[in-house]
């Protein structure tokens, strides 16, 4: 299994409801991360739990928006 994931241990922080629909591929690939997240860092955890955080994650290191986001 990886030795390394791009998304590190999950912080604890206030969350909202949000509903989404993913193609079946995505989900599966989803379950597949969080199944490799729970055995490298011995936390289980599920596809849900991980999304926000990869979201997170790629909208800060999206420079086209963080380019934008200092213009407005």
């Amino acid at each position: 299994m990886a030795t390394k994931l791009r998304l590190g241990p999950l912080p604890k922080q206030q969350a909202v409801k949000l509903t989404i629909s993913v193609p079946a591929q995505l989900k599966d690939d989803l379950e597949r991360y969080a199944a490799a997240h729970s055995q490298l860092y011995g936390e289980k955890v599920d596809a849900a739990a991980l999304i926000p955080h990869m979201l997170e994650r790629f909208v800060a290191t999206d420079r086209g928006f963080r380019r934008d986001r200092r213009g407005a």
